[in-house]
C-alpha cells in the first residue's frame, strides 16, 4: 500500500488539476485508467452513485461504485459545454491522455518514484481488505471475473493479520467462559 498523506498532498499540489482530480479518482475507486479518463458525463447515475463502464477489460459493461468522496470531486468538476468526456485533454478537447508526464511529478514529489498508476487500484483493493471488507466485494467493486486476481491485488498489513489472528483468540476465549457458565 502506498503512504496516502504524501501522496494526496502531491496530488493536491499538482500544476494539471484536472489530471490530479483523475487520479485521485482512480484512488477513490480503484477503476483502470481508460475507464476513468474515457469516462463521460452521461454515464454517471447519481441517484444510484455508479459509473456505468460501457466496455470493461472483460469486453462487459460494469458500473464503478463512486463513494462519497467520488461524487463530491465530479460535483466540483466544471462541465465544458457540449464536451461529453469528464476528462477532456484542454488541447484536443478528447478523453485525457495517458497522465504519464503529471503522474511522473505527483509520484515524484510524494517521494514514491516506483510506484505506478496501476498501483492505485491495488492499494484500493488493500485499503478495503485491511478494513475487514470482504474479498468477494472487493472482487466485485473491481470488475474481477476471478478471485485469484482480486487476491494478488489486495495486500494484507501485518496489523491486519494481527488482528484477525487475535479474533480467533477471542473466540477461543468466549468459548472457554460459556463452557465455565454452562457447567456452573
Amino acid at each position: 500500500m502506498i503512504p496516502c498523506f504524501w501522496l494526496l498532498t502531491s496530488i493536491a499540489e499538482d500544476e494539471n488539476k484536472l489530471a490530479a482530480q483523475a487520479i485521485l479518482l482512480l484512488l477513490l475507486t480503484g477503476g483502470r485508467r481508460n475507464e476513468i479518463t474515457h469516462a463521460r458525463w452521461e454515464q454517471i447515475d447519481r441517484r444510484r452513485q455508479t459509473l456505468l463502464v460501457p466496455q470493461s477489460k472483460s469486453g462487459k459493461p460494469r458500473k464503478i461504485t463512486l463513494n462519497g468522496q467520488a461524487i463530491v470531486l465530479l460535483k466540483a468538476l466544471k462541465r465544458i459545454k457540449g464536451n461529453p468526456w469528464i476528462f477532456p485533454s484542454p488541447d484536443t478537447k478528447r478523453p485525457s491522455p495517458p497522465l504519464y508526464y503529471p503522474w511522473h511529478r505527483i509520484r515524484c514529489r510524494a517521494g514514491l518514484t516506483d510506484v505506478r498508476l496501476h498501483d492505485l487500484r491495488h492499494s484500493f483493493a488493500s485499503f478495503l481488505v485491511n478494513q475487514g471488507v470482504s474479498i468477494y466485494v472487493v472482487q466485485d467493486l473491481l470488475g474481477h471475473t476471478q478471485i485469484k486476481t482480486t487476491q494478488r491485488y489486495a495486500h494484507l498489513t501485518m496489523e491486519a493479520r494481527k488482528d484477525a489472528a487475535e479474533v480467533a483468540s477471542m473466540v477461543l476465549q468466549r468459548a472457554v467462559r460459556d463452557d465455565e457458565a454452562h457447567e456452573a
